[in-house]
């Protein structure tokens, strides 16, 4: 049983991660999160903690925005794409079991003051901005990292934001 409630889009996420895990969820219902979903939401942080697992979509992504900027210990977790990805439909509940198992086993927390450790000249640097496969690149390297799939902009923030040490960077583009 995981101890935090997870939070997730729809109805099928939670038959997901019912193959996959024991884990109470709340579903946001996409992104209008009516006043009860956010009291639910908020009471579950207060009281077990939160795991947010949104799609790996541009919809997901403003939902984590919104949610991570009114509960900032939440904590994070990231299906990649390509194993969110099936019959020309992106979400959390065409994710395989072992894929939602192996996303929250690389749970991170948002740091309050972010870190500068990362640049985006650097990603040019290491092929991860600019190349024909950098965005390939980035959604390997933000899988083995647990940080999802961005932008050069959003990859480097998530990198400096979730405490990805430079050891576990070079160790991810060293494994790719």
């Amino acid at each position: 049983m995981i101890k935090e409630v997870l939070i997730v889009e729809g109805k099928m996420d939670v038959v997901a991660i019912n193959k996959a895990v024991d884990a109470d969820c709340i579903i946001t219902g996409g992104f209008t999160l009516n006043k009860r979903t956010l009291t639910d939401i908020k009471a579950a942080y207060e009281r077990r903690g939160i795991i947010i697992l949104t799609d790996p979509d541009s919809a997901g992504e403003r939902i984590r925005k919104f949610l991570s900027e009114r509960f900032p210990n939440a904590k994070h977790a990231y299906v990649p794409r390509i194993e969110a990805t099936a019959n020309d439909d992106i979400g959390i509940e065409q994710a395989s079991p072992e894929s939602i198992r192996a996303a929250l086993s690389k749970v991170r927390t948002m740091e309050i003051n972010p870190r500068e450790e990362f640049t985006a000249a650097e990603m040019i640097k290491y092929g991860l901005s600019g190349g024909v496969e950098s965005s390939k690149l980035r959604d390997k390297i933000g899988a083995v990292l647990g940080i999802g799939y961005g932008n050069v902009k959003t990859f480097v923030k998530r990198l400096n934001s979730y405490g990805v040490t430079r050891e576990e960077f070079l160790n991810a583009l060293e494994n790719d």
